[in-house]
């Protein structure tokens, strides 16, 4: 056995991937092993009509997020997509601005720098991401989506504190650039929620994964060009067996690259969201057809970060 495995053994961590593909034997607190994700849910028009065509398709939709930030939404925008979780008890999960893209430095927009990703450069821009996040919470939601390791360790010691509510669920972005199980533990051991991994993880990388990690894993079943546009649809049980508990993520390959979005974007805004539900309905018939029994957490289930309107 070569070092590194002889260490990664005593650690009680996989010395692979695992290609033996163990099922996981963990599960969401209700006892579901997976839940429904709709992402870039882009304003209060788009989650409307997203539930509007989840109760047309019969398909439970546990969370919905978005990815232009709470940055760019109204005062009166964050109330609404928090009455319209709390209402139909749908977690309601918004991306924190500025982000290192948008926050008017060079560096993040050229080929080298762009392995800043969405993060906050300076304690100036971390200290504006906090101050969003607060603005998010007085607005009733109780759901982030981050890009950056020190504003989660941030947001954690303010939990910890009593500054942000201990049930503020964080959950990291796709576009963190985690690679690896030990990546993703250090920022488990530091209050993340819920980790969205890359989009083409192989099945023995995400058996590995869930057998160092507790959290819920987020995947995307079809994902959006710009994070290569992969579909996993005929995968859907294996990655359930694998991975639970997970949240199988319907993005939506072909479709227009709307962040920032607005009311300039609202009407492929709303039509993308149709669209996502309508392939979440697709994979649920592809996974009953799949013949293997697995469960899905009910409307409201525990552990959701569902806003407080």
């Amino acid at each position: 056995m070569s070092s590194a495995k002889t260490l990664l053994s005593e650690l009680g961590l996989p010395t692979g991937d695992r290609y033996d593909l163990p099922a996981s034997p963990l599960r969401f607190p209700d006892g579901a092993h997976y839940r429904i994700e709709i992402p870039s849910v882009e304003g209060p028009a788009a989650m409307a009509a997203v539930i509007e065509a989840a109760q047309q398709h019969g398909v439970t939709v546990h969370r919905v997020s978005q990815g232009s930030g709470m940055m760019l939404l109204t005062n009166a925008e964050l109330r609404e997509m928090a009455r319209l979780g709390a209402e139909h008890r749908i977690e309601v999960s918004l991306f924190v601005g500025p982000r290192a893209t948008w926050e008017g430095t060079g560096q993040p927009l050229t080929p080298d720098g762009k392995l800043m990703g969405w993060r906050h450069t300076g304690m100036d821009q971390l200290a504006y991401a906090f101050d969003d996040i607060v603005r998010g919470v007085e607005a009733g939601i109780r759901s982030i989506l981050v890009a950056d390791e020190g504003l989660l360790w941030l947001v954690n010691q303010a939990r910890q504190r009593g500054k942000l509510p201990a049930n503020l669920v964080v959950k990291g972005s796709a576009v963190l650039g985690v690679a690896n199980p030990l990546g993703v533990k250090l920022l488990q051991d530091n209050g993340l929620n819920t980790i969205n991994v890359a989009s083409d993880i192989s099945l023995p990388r995400l058996a590995a994964m869930r057998q160092v990690l507790s959290i819920p894993l987020d995947l995307y079943i079809e994902g959006p060009d710009g994070l290569g546009g992969f579909t996993r649809y005929y995968e859907i049980a294996e990655i359930i067996r694998v991975a639970a508990p997970v949240y199988l993520k319907f993005g939506l390959r072909n479709a227009p690259n709307i962040y920032p979005s607005g009311v300039h974007l609202e009407a492929a805004a709303i039509a993308t969201g149709r669209e996502r539900v309508r392939r979440a309905a697709i994979g649920m018939e592809l996974l009953a057809r799949a013949g293997v029994e697995f469960t899905a957490s009910p409307v409201g289930a525990a552990g959701l970060g569902i806003p407080e309107a």
